[in-house]
């Protein structure tokens, strides 16, 4: 952001990295920045290979973008996290049949496809274990995760590396 508080060239519209963040830790971990940087932690050591990995959805903006209802809304722990790994290589960690477009964009690994990532299983374990809630882990190519911020406008909070100067 510049000077004069407008942004400048290349800044994502939308709520800042640093009010992400902050949203992230309260919703999720109870306000305790320990705990949120183990999980991320623990997500650069299982994955070395991700290009980076963001987290999305309603963790990120308070709200679920399917009906507006607040982050657990339904009770502790019902909201789950969506995490992202970003970057070419990570397809390969998923089943063929665990694609909604082969070979660039993933399902979810979740209770509803268990199955789709057997290597990723143990990582969703224990992330789910460490925040108490379910946890989604898809995976993606760099300019699929530009194309979800630009024309979908969907946040994210990038948790592990950067998008930036990432090949794509």
């Amino acid at each position: 952001m510049s000077a004069d508080g407008s942004k400048e060239s290349g800044e994502r519209d939308g709520p800042s990295d640093e009010e992400m963040r902050a949203r992230v830790v309260d919703l999720v971990f109870g306000g305790d920045a320990a705990r949120f940087n183990e999980f991320c932690d623990t997500v650069r050591e299982a994955v070395p290979a991700a290009h980076s990995v963001v987290l999305r959805g309603s963790a990120v903006t308070g709200a679920r973008w399917k009906d507006g209802a607040p982050f657990d809304a339904d009770g502790p722990g019902s909201s789950d996290l969506d995490l992202t790994l970003v970057g070419a290589e990570l397809l390969d960690l998923f089943k063929p049949t665990g694609f909604f477009v082969p070979g660039m964009h993933t399902r979810p690994l979740s209770d509803d496809d268990p199955d789709i990532a057997p290597d990723l299983v143990p990582l969703r374990q224990r992330l789910m274990a460490m925040v108490g809630r379910p946890v989604n882990i898809q995976a993606t190519r760099d300019f699929v995760m530009l194309l979800r911020e630009v024309l979908m406008r969907q946040p994210y909070l990038t948790l592990v590396g950067s998008l930036e100067g990432s090949p794509r």
